[in-house]
């Protein structure tokens, strides 16, 4: 196999200058919100000095999202997608440079801030279900899975790169400035969406309200590979997510050196990003089904080994593993949700799929603390490697549509309508060179 077709596939930014431009906009706003999450955790710990507080920001930023998430999705199917992500855009910016006056502006309330990470959230889950229309609309199928991974290697540099850009910021110019730089990074994600054409939904439109969302989940429960592959998410993330478990395990096996433990998270980081980079053969496959079931099965399998290893270089080889199989199976995911699903349920879709990313981990977290307290770090990451490998090996077993590679686009075998739509160039055709938007 030549290098070329083993690198990353990157024939989308080749076909379509939309999506490249998308890519720059996304880039840009990515690395923004990852300074924005470290200074939020920076402000409150030096405000308030409390563990709980610090906490309560996880929370600031999942709870909308959940609570918001699929209503928004029902929305952004039936409008303009364009104009729904426009909107969630520049209600992010605002949020921004308000965290942004009152960086500059002296200390304020703990609670006001959490208040307006909160209202950024919320603006955030009106606009995913939105921007996750963009890349099966702007190219043909064969090459939507080399966009995600292009936006997911991407997003993962921008978060090895952004917490350190952050920790140089507050340290010259401090928090006001963190801030003001992330709004700018949406200003900058704004204008390259602002030329896009518009994007109705095609097909029927959602009904407003609870039917729509009660719509939305008729399907999720209907169409057996989406339904697998979200199944497989959560497996993997409630069952034996390990963030929250580093410094109790670090403890235990590593004297509590600092430099193990964030050689821990780090591993985790360059085991996707390298992955990712090296996803070609694996998005040309087009089997994304088999893909993720094996990938979060080596996850499972990983971290049950990293909670049975004592030597620290075969624990961080694990967690590379780890963070290997961990962004196959996301870019599995994502692939079969804008592939299987039809364009107009994909903002309903991609919304539950937004609320299992961010509460898979949560619950992920929470139950490893729980079952550590009652016995220790290490039995915590064993037992939830194996339910894991257990339950995805369940998963498997009862959908042979996902086991096999079957991309059915419907429950009912309805057609998914060809990328491109009103408003679009035909899927693999130039488009003209106006500004386009970021894609997530």
């Amino acid at each position: 196999m030549s290098l070329a077709r083993t690198l990353i596939d990157v024939r989308p930014l080749r076909t379509s200058p939309l999506f490249r431009r998308l890519l720059i906009g996304r880039t840009v706003s990515t690395l923004g919100s990852f300074m924005t999450v470290v200074t939020v955790m920076f402000q409150v710990w030096d405000t308030t000095r409390s563990a709980v507080w610090s906490g309560a920001v996880g929370l600031a930023q999942a709870l909308p999202m959940i609570g918001i998430g699929l209503f928004a999705g029902a929305w952004v199917d039936r409008a303009d997608r364009r104009r729904v992500y426009l909107l969630g855009n520049a209600g992010q910016a605002s949020c921004s440079l308000l965290l942004a006056v009152q960086g500059f502006t002296g200390h304020v309330p703990v609670t006001v801030v959490l208040a307006l990470v909160a209202v950024q959230a919320s603006f955030g889950a009106v606009g995913a279900p939105a921007a996750g229309v963009f890349v099966p609309r702007l190219l043909p199928k064969d090459q939507v899975a080399a966009a995600l991974a292009l936006n997911q290697v991407t997003g993962q540099t921008m978060m090895l790169l952004g917490p350190a850009v952050a920790g140089v910021v507050l340290g010259w110019w401090g928090i006001g400035v963190c801030y003001l730089l992330d709004a700018v990074s949406f200003g900058v994600s704004f204008a390259t969406a602002f030329g896009l054409p518009a994007m109705p939904p095609v097909g029927e439109k959602s009904r407003p309200g609870l039917g729509g969302v009660a719509d939305g989940l008729r399907f999720l429960t209907g169409h057996r590979v989406v339904r697998g592959a979200l199944l497989t998410d959560l497996a993997a993330t409630v069952l034996a997510m390990p963030a929250g478990l580093f410094p109790l395990v670090n403890s235990e096996r590593f004297d509590g050196d600092p430099r193990t433990l964030g050689l821990f998270l780090s591993a985790l980081a360059v085991g996707g990003v390298a992955t990712t980079a090296l996803s070609g053969p694996v998005t040309r496959l087009a089997r994304p089904g088999p893909v993720m079931l094996c990938a979060a099965g080596t996850w499972g399998a990983a971290l049950a080994a990293f909670g049975l290893t004592t030597g620290a270089w075969a624990a961080l080889g694990l967690l590379v593993v780890a963070g290997a199989a961990d962004a196959l199976a996301v870019l599995s995911r994502t692939t079969i949700v804008q592939t299987c699903t039809p364009d107009a349920m994909l903002g309903r879709v991609t919304a539950a799929e937004t609320i299992v990313g961010q509460a898979g981990p949560q619950l992920g977290n929470l139950r490893a603390g729980v079952v550590a307290g009652w016995s220790s770090g290490a039995t915590a990451l064993l037992t939830g490697g194996l339910l894991c490998l257990a339950a995805v090996t369940a998963v498997g077993a009862s959908t042979p549509e996902l086991r096999h590679g079957s991309d059915a686009p419907t429950a009912g075998g309805a057609p998914v309508p060809a990328p491109g739509g009103p408003g679009l160039p035909p899927a693999g055709e130039a488009t003209p060179a106006t500004p386009a938007a970021e894609a997530g």
